[in-house]
């Protein structure tokens, strides 16, 4: 029996968004690199290296851990750099992706051995929340403006565009893309790769599969680029659960059961988006309650469901789709137990990858 909590990735739902990844390459020739911002748990980058093309990062130590343990293609993105960082970049990095034309001016020199690529800002998105929007009022993400870019074609090569958060919507995504082939057509034609980011939702039950790669082939044909895409969430959809534990009961109006996990700590994002868990084996059923974290945060609520049976001390509750953005965001809020890592292999065999200890919290802080 494993201690809860605790993530549980199970490698043969992984394997199914995996699946659709190579399909998409095969059908229309995009690449596609790993986001790391949103998951990095390497004990399973051998299995999805097999059907990626590498990582992409968004800091210094995400570019080292995708080299060093996912291997193949190392995209390296930071709205930031500093001239140590852009260095020590260099040394493992295929492509170096700058935010501004100031520190591609600035950097450049450093990374001659590199392609070296530009994040534009179209100033059209697909976002549910303006937290997450990248083309939102005064966006820090990209440049924004033709002129400044037309003074730096001449040292790039490649260009990212990243302009959506969990899009599932195919009309929305061409329609963009459209604009984008519109509007930054001639400097497409200049150039010979183009990311166009990551927060497509490919892997949901039911998306055009077919149209979504016809569009990707056309737009690398008629400009003559290699697609890159930057999956995060669909590489990982559906593939993990957190797995806790009731350890109290309590009323105040309503019932309300407390787990041995939080979300500030272990599931951030529900807080920061403000929106409920996925809770398994919970509908339109007899036995309603709030389940609620044991952090000290008076809102560190999961969500309200219903259940067919009593909840007790001991009962089991998983809160699915808790891949993407939570290991990478766990935290030690509360000095709260950790939740340990741990993977169904492809052969059903559970693997503890990762115990957190009262050493790690010492030494963390």
């Amino acid at each position: 029996m494993i201690e809860t909590p605790y993530y549980l990735i199970d490698e043969r739902k992984l394997l199914k968004n995996l699946k659709i990844i190579k399909r998409i390459r095969d059908c229309s020739g995009a690449k596609s690199v790993l986001a790391l911002k949103c998951f990095s748990t390497w004990s399973v980058f051998s299995l999805m290296k097999k059907y990626m093309d590498g990582t992409t990062s968004s800091s210094l130590y995400e570019a080292r851990l995708g080299y060093e343990k996912f291997g193949k293609e190392v995209h390296a993105y930071c709205v930031g750099y500093s001239e140590k960082e852009i260095k020590e970049l260099a040394k493992f990095s295929d492509k170096i992706i700058f935010n501004s034309v100031s520190q591609l001016k600035r950097f450049r020199a450093y990374v001659k051995g590199c392609d070296v690529g530009i994040r534009i800002n179209p100033g059209v998105s697909y976002s549910h929340f303006d937290l997450a929007d990248p083309a939102r009022r005064y966006s820090r993400l990209g440049v924004a403006g033709r002129k400044e870019l037309s003074g730096v074609i001449s040292f790039i090569n490649g260009a990212m565009f990243h302009f959506n958060c969990e899009n599932d919507n195919f009309g929305d995504f061409s329609g963009n893309l459209d604009y984008i082939s519109r509007v930054y057509g001639d400097i497409l034609k200049k150039l010979r790769w183009v990311s166009l980011g990551g927060g497509y939702y490919f892997s949901k039950e039911g998306y055009p599969l077919d149209k979504f790669c016809g569009r990707l082939k056309e737009f690398a044909g008629r400009f003559g680029v290699q697609v890159y895409l930057e999956p995060g969430e669909s590489a990982v959809t559906q593939s993990a659960e957190l797995v806790t534990k009731v350890v109290d009961i309590v009323r105040n109006d309503v019932d309300i059961a407390i787990v041995d996990t939080s979300t500030e700590a272990h599931m951030l994002d529900l807080l920061i988006y403000r929106q409920s868990a996925k809770v398994k084996n919970s509908g339109k059923r007899k036995y309603k309650y709030m389940i609620a974290g044991r952090s000290c945060l008076a809102g560190d609520v999961f969500g309200t469901y219903s259940f067919k049976s009593r909840l007790r001390i001991g009962s089991v509750i998983r809160f699915s789709d808790a891949a993407g953005y939570t290991m990478v965001k766990k935290n030690w809020f509360n000095g709260l137990k950790m939740p340990s890592i741990v993977v169904r292999r492809l052969n059903g065999k559970m693997d503890v990858v990762r115990k957190f200890t009262y050493k790690d919290f010492v030494d963390d802080l």
